[in-house]
């Protein structure tokens, strides 16, 4: 038969190392839960931009070029003879 203190220090060492474990296996998951919450942070933050692109891309149509007529009476490059000809050209 073990001696009383062999059977303290077995049952100590027992559970010095099941805290061990506990504490490891917490620093673990917290370490994966930061990691996982910063790729979907990222993830969506890709998805916003790529949304702000796509907006910007509908509202602001490509760069006008020269030959653009300019529709606007009160803007002062404005052209009615430019005008008259697009409009002529989109409905014969």
């Amino acid at each position: 038969m073990a001696s009383t203190g062999v059977n303290v220090l077995r049952w100590s060492a027992l559970g010095l190392g099941v805290f061990y474990g506990f504490t490891h296996q917490r620093a673990i998951t917290s370490t994966q839960k930061a990691e996982h919450a910063k790729h979907e942070y990222e993830h969506k933050e890709r998805l916003i931009q790529q949304a702000k692109a796509e907006f910007a891309k509908k509202t602001n149509p490509a760069a006008s070029s020269a030959s653009d007529v300019i529709t606007d009476p009160n803007d002062p490059k404005f052209d009615l003879e430019k005008l008259l000809l697009k409009v002529a050209k989109e409905n014969p």
